[in-house]
């Protein structure tokens, strides 16, 4: 299956496989002032919280100083994850026709995990009829480094999921270099954005200097981790590259490549989507007033930009 879905392009990438047909651009999906204007019915609940709030008085100057970031922060909480489902594809879509229509492109990273059955709805009408496609570029914010047709591969769930049901052209898909070590697939990665910022393509923050993609869809794990980025593990601490990797993930398979925490708080808007109430301790950490034995990755999640967490009933139980 993998050869067959993706082929080597240089620098830095492999991308998916053969050409499908561009699409319109979105048209229905409403922006006011650059903000997503969602309908009033739709059956939510919103909470306004402080970005200081889980750390404590443990956090070290740099973790409060992700907290501190200025961008805006919300918790939507739903009845049901198919309610989420239903919203985070409006959220998508409108960040789309935004990007689309002030720059010509669409920079969308994404997580493995249940992530990609949330985004299920962009696959239907009338989002895979209207969605800009053909301007879209697709990243993984974290991807084990095992064969594309292994059931581990955040690529194969994302092709599986999304990418096989939506005309997102080939040359914009970019899945690592699976035939390298862990650390080459990393600096391939990583190679791969550069130039791609060096086309104009991906943006640099002016405040870090690193890439800013435009949105990063998240999930989160039940010990908090974020991407490949585990609680207690030195590679949360990780400030100069851009991509990294790991050879002792705690949650096999033990080879990965990860953003770091600084490209991630780089972006211009981020969605943590997380259900289930075996996630409801870490959201509660995040989020509430629950403190930890030791600062989880998800609490240093702050954006230059926006922060919208997607929450159902049980991932909010705690809260």
């Amino acid at each position: 299956m993998a050869a067959s879905l993706s082929r080597s392009l240089s620098p830095g990438f492999h991308r998916l496989g053969e050409s499908i047909r561009p699409t319109i651009s979105a048209s229905q999906i409403s922006l006011r002032n650059g903000r997503i204007d969602r309908p009033s019915n739709r059956r939510s609940v919103r909470i306004t919280y402080s970005s200081k709030s889980g750390l404590g008085t443990r956090a070290s100057a740099a973790e409060k100083m992700a907290a501190e970031r200025s961008g805006n922060r919300q918790v939507e909480v739903f009845d049901s994850e198919e309610e989420l489902a239903v919203e985070l594809a409006k959220y998508t879509a409108a960040l789309s026709e935004k990007f689309v229509t002030e720059r010509g492109a669409f920079t969308c990273v994404v997580s493995g995990g249940s992530l990609i059955k949330s985004l299920r709805k962009l696959t239907e009408k009338p989002y895979v009829e209207e969605v800009a496609w053909s301007k879209w570029h697709v990243f993984w914010v974290d991807e084990r480094v095992v064969p594309k047709d292994d059931p581990e591969s955040n690529y194969k769930l994302a092709y599986d999921g999304l990418l096989s049901k939506v005309p997102i052209p080939p040359g914009q898909v970019y899945a690592i270099n699976d035939a390298l070590s862990p650390e080459g697939a990393a600096e391939d990665y990583e190679t791969g954005i550069k130039h791609l910022v060096s086309n104009g393509v991906i943006p640099l923050s002016t405040k870090t200097g690193f890439p800013k993609f435009d949105v990063m869809l998240l999930g989160m794990g039940p010990d908090g981790h974020v991407a490949s980025l585990f609680p207690g593990h030195p590679l949360v601490n990780e400030n100069k590259k851009w991509v990294t990797f790991i050879k002792d993930s705690p949650k096999p398979p033990p080879n990965r490549i990860t953003f770091t925490l600084p490209v991630i708080n780089s972006s211009a808007h981020i969605a943590l989507v997380v259900c289930g109430s075996g996630k409801a301790g870490p959201v509660q950490a995040a989020l509430g007033s629950g403190e930890p034995a030791q600062v989880l990755p998800v609490q240093l999640v702050s954006p230059e930009g926006d922060l919208t967490w997607f929450l159902d009933k049980g991932a909010a139980s705690k809260l």
